[in-house]
C-alpha cells in the first residue's frame, strides 16, 4: 500500500517537481544537479509542514465512504501509470488531475458517496489557478522590466541579485509543491485510517524528492526552454507567481495542477515578450495532456477495479 503511494510520489517528482526548477535550469542559472538538491529539501519541508490540507481532501473530501485496500491500490497505480507515460514522452501533465480522476473512478466503481460539489470546486480551480498565475506573472514581469530600466542589467551586481532571487523563488516553488502534491500521493491511503499523517506525509515528500532526482530532467527541459526562452528575471517572475498560486490553493486544501501553475506563469512572462515568443505547439501538447489525464485515469481505475472484482469476488 505504501509502495503504491511511493510510486505516485515518484511520478510527482519526475513530472511535477522538476517544473519548479525548469525555469531556473532553462535560463542557465543552476545546473540540474544543484537545483534538484534544493527541490529535495524544500519539497519535504512543504509536505511535512502543510501537506495535511490536500491529503484530507484526497482522502475523504471527494469520496466520503471508506475504501478497501484493493480500491486504493487500483486508484494509485492507475494514476501513477498515466503520469509515468506522460513523463516518458516529456509531456508536463498533472498528477493532481490524475489522482483525482483515479479516486473518482474508484468511487463510482464501488458505489461510494461522492461529494460532487467538492469535485466541481477542484475542477474550477484547475481553470482558475493558471489564469490567476498568468495574470500575476504578466503584471509582475511588466513591473520588473520597469524597475530594471533604472539599472544596468548587464552589471554583475544586478545579475547576482536576480540570480539569488530566482534561486529563492525556486525553493518557494518546491515548498509549495510539497504542500500541495504530497497529499496527492498519500491521500488515498489516508482514507484507510491505518497510518498516522505524521508517517504518511514524510513518505510522500521523500518519494517526490526521489522522483525529481532520478527522472525529472526531461520535463524540466520542456518547461524551461520548450514554451518560451527565459532569462534570469523571467525565471524569477515565473517561479514566484506560480509558487504563490499553488501555496494559496494548498491552504484551502484544493489539489491544483503544478503543471498549470508553472506553465501559466511562463505563458504570462512570454506574453510580455510578445505572443510570437510562445511555442503554441508546446502549449497545445500540454493542454491535451491535461484533458486526457483525469479522464483516462477515471475510466481506467473504474474498469480495472470492476474487472478485478469479477475475477476475485
Amino acid at each position: 500500500m505504501l509502495g503504491a503511494s511511493a510510486y505516485v510520489g515518484w511520478n510527482i517528482g519526475a513530472n511535477d517537481t522538476a517544473k519548479c526548477i525548469g525555469t531556473t535550469v532553462g535560463c542557465g542559472l543552476l545546473s540540474f544537479k544543484r537545483a534538484v538538491i534544493l527541490v529535495a529539501v524544500f519539497v519535504i519541508l512543504g509536505a511535512m509542514l502543510q501537506g495535511q490540507h490536500v491529503m484530507h481532501t484526497i482522502g475523504k473530501g471527494i469520496v466520503k465512504t471508506d475504501l478497501n485496500y484493493l480500491s486504493v491500490c487500483v486508484a494509485l497505480i492507475c494514476s501513477g501509470l498515466f503520469v509515468t507515460l506522460a513523463t516518458f514522452f516529456r509531456i508536463p501533465t498533472s498528477t493532481s488531475q490524475a489522482i483525482v480522476g483515479g479516486v473518482l473512478g474508484i468511487g463510482l466503481a464501488v458505489g461510494a458517496e461522492i461529494d460532487f460539489s467538492k469535485l466541481i470546486l477542484i475542477a474550477e480551480s484547475w481553470i482558475l489557478c493558471p489564469l490567476l498565475v498568468m495574470g500575476l506573472a504578466f503584471g509582475l514581469m511588466h513591473i520588473t522590466r520597469f524597475v530594471l530600466g533604472y539599472f544596468n542589467t548587464s552589471s554583475p551586481i544586478t545579475q547576482h541579485v536576480f540570480g539569488l532571487l530566482a534561486i529563492l523563488s525556486a525553493c518557494y516553488v518546491a515548498y509549495s509543491m510539497g504542500a500541495n502534491n504530497a497529499g496527492n500521493a498519500v491521500g488515498p491511503v489516508a482514507n484507510l485510517n491505518i497510518f498516522p499523517p505524521r508517517l504518511l506525509l514524510p513518505i510522500g515528500g521523500v518519494s517526490i524528492a526521489v522522483g525529481a532526482v532520478s527522472y525529472g530532467k526531461k520535463v524540466a527541459d520542456t518547461v524551461g526552454k520548450g514554451i518560451t526562452p527565459l532569462d534570469i528575471p523571467s525565471a524569477f517572475v515565473a517561479q514566484i507567481t506560480s509558487a504563490f498560486g499553488m501555496h494559496l490553493f494548498s491552504m484551502f486544501g484544493i489539489p491544483v495542477s503544478t503543471s498549470s501553475a508553472i506553465v501559466g506563469a511562463v505563458v504570462g512572462v512570454g506574453l510580455v515578450k510578445g505572443a510570437r515568443a510562445i511555442s503554441k505547439k508546446t502549449i497545445l501538447t500540454i493542454l491535451t495532456g491535461w484533458v486526457l489525464t483525469p479522464t483516462l485515469a477515471c475510466l481506467t481505475s473504474y474498469s480495472l477495479y470492476s474487472l478485478l472484482t469479477i475475477i476475485m469476488p
